[in-house]
């Protein structure tokens, strides 16, 4: 089941992002800011974050998503991470076509996701190209020198 976020979900969720090992302290601080937002300032329209459960009702997983600033019907994947234990099972996937029908449902013509070029990524990287997403740019040595940020994008209409 997907759901929004709910303030009892954030010490789960910033759990599950520690424990996968994509992101960097600095980048669990800014996904941690942006809970932060959306749990402290429900008014808000920026960010916006949905958790997806296992059978059990255990939160395996969660995604923050929003409209991209100054783009006309257009829409970020901003973060997305999946427990490691319940990596496999397809819940990323549930997460990613979830995010698609309400953008759909928003009459969103576009998503856009980014990512690192570390090799560490590069499975992340086939799972977007695995749904379609085709990468539209590549910033090099964006992040640091070595990586680049890698683009990804699904038009709608």
């Amino acid at each position: 089941m997907i759901r929004p976020m709910q303030p009892s979900d954030k010490p789960i969720v910033l759990g599950l992002i520690r424990a996968t090992d994509m992101f960097t302290p600095d980048e669990i601080d800014v996904a941690e800011e942006l809970i932060d937002i959306y749990l402290d300032v429900p008014e808000q329209k920026d960010y916006r974050i949905v958790v997806v459960e296992n059978e059990r009702k255990d939160v395996v997983g969660y995604l923050t998503w929003g409209p991209t600033p100054l783009s006309e019907d257009g829409y970020d994947l901003y973060w997305m991470a999946v427990s490691p234990a319940e990596q496999g099972h397809g819940y990323g996937k549930k997460l990613v076509r979830w995010l698609e029908a309400e953008v759909r449902k928003l009459d969103g013509r576009l998503i856009i996701i980014e990512t690192s070029s570390q090799a560490k990524y590069q499975p992340t990287r086939q799972f977007y190209l695995n749904l379609d997403y085709k990468e539209v740019a590549r910033v090099p040595e964006y992040y640091k020198p070595g990586d680049d940020r890698v683009i990804y994008a699904k038009y709608f209409r």
